[in-house]
């Protein structure tokens, strides 16, 4: 495949238009095999997982970058996630029965995308993507040539074991930028979704532009991480009344929780819960992150 569980950027030396190639693997095995999505969850939220991992090559500063999906029929929420440390995580919310096989817009009716960029110093901005585009690649192609006027070309691609995906842009600079970007895209769109999983990636460089002068930098490596701890988990339990918490802990004996990305589990005793809840104490901390 294209290299597993990392991202390269490849640069076009004389031109101004970059370049990203990402593959995903055991980090896309580890969120599919904690929840046991159906095949078109896995479909889709492979290519989310991808995408986020290509647009996360242009964050310059600590935090994190989220792509969200909401809609209103069986498909309540597609979210996927990474930080500076490319730790990877993603969800999806659903219910009711699924079609076999469906294409992004199908699963979202009155579907909503959003692109959010988290500093941890710094504003939050999100922009909103519109689905205007019969799959993910479209809709995030249309975003970036109408909100950001960057011409860009993106393919995903996603099997039972694996994710890729590879992202092509124009950078704002003066220039032949689009004698350049019609060549490049041109080239760029010869590329088959069996070339993308299975080539690895100064083959499929070579394949696609050995007539450019180009490379691929160091690459970055890949994981699945998720960064819920006890602490966090017990301080959304306080959505909840203490005594509705104890009335639990008298009937099952504690109360239980599980992190909705990684499906990590946290139990808290009366104990616990009395903690959490005074001024001068507070739930056990842990530091663990997965």
């Amino acid at each position: 495949m294209s290299n597993p569980d990392q991202i390269q950027r490849v640069l076009f030396e004389e031109i101004d238009i970059r370049g990203v190639v990402v593959g995903l693997k055991d980090s896309y095995r580890e969120v599919m095999d904690r929840h046991q999505y159906p095949p078109v969850i896995q479909q889709v939220l492979g290519e989310m997982m991808a995408a986020v991992s290509l647009l996360s090559s242009t964050l310059k500063f600590d935090g994190r970058l989220m792509l969200q999906a909401a809609g209103e029929g069986s498909v309540k929420v597609l979210m996927a996630e990474i930080n500076h440390q490319h730790d990877l995580r993603a969800i999806a919310r659903f219910d009711g029965d699924l079609p076999e096989q469906a294409g992004f817009r199908d699963l979202l009716k009155e579907g909503r995308l959003a692109l959010t960029i988290e500093p941890e110093n710094g504003k939050r901005y999100q922009g909103v993507v519109p689905l205007e585009g019969d799959n993910l690649s479209q809709c995030l192609q249309a975003y970036f040539e109408q909100s950001e006027q960057l011409p860009t070309q993106l393919h995903l691609a996603v099997d039972d074991e694996q994710a890729a995906g590879m992202l092509l842009q124009v950078m704002p600079a003066e220039g032949n930028s689009e004698e350049d970007w019609d060549r490049i895209s041109h080239l760029g769109s010869t590329l088959k979704s069996e070339e993308l999983l299975t080539l690895d990636n100064e083959t499929l460089l070579f394949r696609l532009f050995h007539e450019e002068k180009c490379r691929l930098y160091d690459a970055d490596e890949l994981q699945f991480g998720c960064d819920c701890t006890r602490e966090r988990c017990g301080n959304a339990l306080k959505f909840m009344t203490q005594d509705e918490l104890l009335e639990i802990c008298e009937e099952d004996g504690e109360v239980g929780i599980s992190c909705q990305f990684c499906n990590e589990q946290y139990h808290f005793d009366k104990t616990d819960i009395l903690a959490m809840f005074s001024d001068s104490a507070a739930v056990d901390k842990s530091d663990q992150v997965h």
